[in-house]
């Protein structure tokens, strides 16, 4: 099913904040059309508590740092949007991203904490013990997959549809608000340009896939400062919406990602992100009705192209990353994860959960867990293993989370043992050998403690900081 078509079946999807009922997704029921497959039952980890597998990655290994703070996100969810300035609190938010930072590298001095994480990085990479230095471009990847309008937060199929429209004619369909935070965006490029003293054209914010924008809340809030720096920062769409100085990627045909499954094509990348040499995965907590969840690693199915396959798109990967695969299957989000224009060149991982949404195609809900409140969260990494696994705790934990559904921790079981995955794969995406471990991968003890093995004095696994 094309995303567009998707988009029209969703129409009578329940709204957020109502009533939560387990569904099928329509991703999923084609799955299980042509694979056989039963529907997804509630995720369920197939692993004990507390028992790590992989190798932790970062100044901490295995660190995840977590804020939640509740003061950040105030929206009734009836007036003006979520995303206005009077439903979200700016300050609030740089605050939480400072901790998240200070907590990660165990500096108390935000320019000594991001120096240490530009350093970390090049040590870690053999390059060197250095620093950010001008001229050293950062790629920022955040995941536009709801903001597929000229105008942010409108139901628009294609350029020039009025808002709310479907493809085919027909009523409005419900328009789905599960968008990137706006004040995420702006207090992580704030503290990259004012705190890391990173150049603003050395910046660029991007969602590659065609059918895709970065919509005018993130672009006029950030080019809103009157720092020149802030002016200069780039940002890189979907071919569809490159408007108003948006770039258009070019793909690097030079840097293929070769997908360690025959039936899976050769890919590619934006020049303009193989041509940086830091990046940061933004990505967004949430459900996913294909995959069980959306987090760092699936935020780059926003990364590729596949010439004869779509184009910007990350359609042909469906297949290989669905919840519904048993445990030790190949999964395609661990070739993104290690190749080296990818996870590679990633310094630092971010998951946006200020205003969380249902699922890929749904509205933001309160969660229970919260007392019904907005999730309110912002979690920060070094490890790509490692900050997905503490969201998925997150979300299995939440009971109007339903769609966190089936095998969803399969491509954490396979990253976090790359060079000898239980599905037997050989991961190789770049062509520069087998994959080692791309990080740690357990589940908390509960949901009350939270308490991962480093947490418990192991010397290996994961260690979450928490401020909730």
């Amino acid at each position: 099913m094309h995303r567009r078509c998707f988009l029209k079946s969703l129409a009578a999807a329940p709204a957020a904040g109502m009533v939560h009922v387990p569904f099928v997704l329509p991703w999923e029921a084609i799955a299980q059309q042509r694979g056989g497959l039963a529907a997804a039952e509630p995720f369920k980890p197939s692993d004990e508590a507390n028992s790590p597998i992989g190798a932790g990655k970062g100044i901490f290994p295995g660190r995840v740092a977590w804020v939640r703070d509740a003061s950040a996100t105030s929206w009734d969810g009836v007036t003006g949007h979520w995303w206005d300035d009077a439903s979200t609190n700016q300050k609030a938010v740089n605050g939480m991203t400072s901790r998240l930072l200070q907590n990660l590298t165990g500096r108390t001095n935000q320019r000594h904490a991001w120096d240490a994480v530009f350093r970390s990085f090049n040590d870690s990479h053999k390059l060197g013990i250095s620093g950010y230095r001008p001229g050293e471009r950062i790629a920022i990847k955040i995941n536009c997959n709801q903001d597929r309008s000229p105008e942010w937060g409108t139901a628009a199929s294609s350029i020039g549809a009025p808002a709310g429209a479907t493809r085919g004619g027909g009523p409005p369909r419900a328009i789905p608000n599960g968008l990137p935070s706006p004040h995420a965006v702006v207090a992580l490029v704030t503290e990259l340009i004012e705190m890391a003293g990173v150049r603003g054209e050395d910046i660029m914010i991007y969602d590659a896939t065609g059918i895709r924008n970065v919509g005018q809340p993130i672009r006029t809030r950030i080019q809103a400062n009157s720092n020149p720096q802030f002016q200069a920062v780039k940002f890189l769409v979907g071919a569809d919406y490159n408007l108003g100085g948006r770039m258009s990627p070019t793909p690097d045909m030079e840097n293929p990602i070769r997908f360690s499954r025959e039936e899976v094509p050769t890919g590619y990348l934006p020049r303009q992100v193989t041509e940086a040499k830091y990046m940061i995965n933004m990505a967004l907590l949430r459900p996913h009705g294909m995959a069980g969840v959306t987090l760092t690693a699936k935020n780059h199915f926003g990364s590729v192209h596949f010439p004869n396959n779509g184009g910007w798109s990350p359609m042909t990967l469906h297949n290989s990353v669905l919840r519904t695969q048993p445990m030790g299957s190949y999964n395609a989000l661990v070739d993104l994860i290690g190749h080296r224009h990818l996870g590679g060149k990633t310094m630092l991982y971010v998951l946006d959960g200020l205003y969380t949404a249902e699922h890929n195609e749904g509205s933001v809900f309160r969660w229970a867990s919260f007392d019904d409140h907005w999730a309110s969260s912002m979690l920060m990494s070094q490890d790509p293993v490692a900050i997905d696994s503490v969201a998925l705790d997150l979300l299995r934990s939440e009971p109007r989370a339903t769609q966190v559904r089936g095998n969803a921790d399969n491509y954490l079981h396979e990253a976090a043992q790359a060079a000898k995955p239980p599905s037997g794969a050989v991961y190789n995406p770049d062509g520069s050998g087998t994959l080692t471990s791309l990080g740690v991968h357990e589940h908390w003890n509960d949901s009350t403690a939270r308490k991962y093995s480093r947490n418990l004095g192991r010397k290996e696994g994961i260690e979450l900081i928490a401020e909730v």
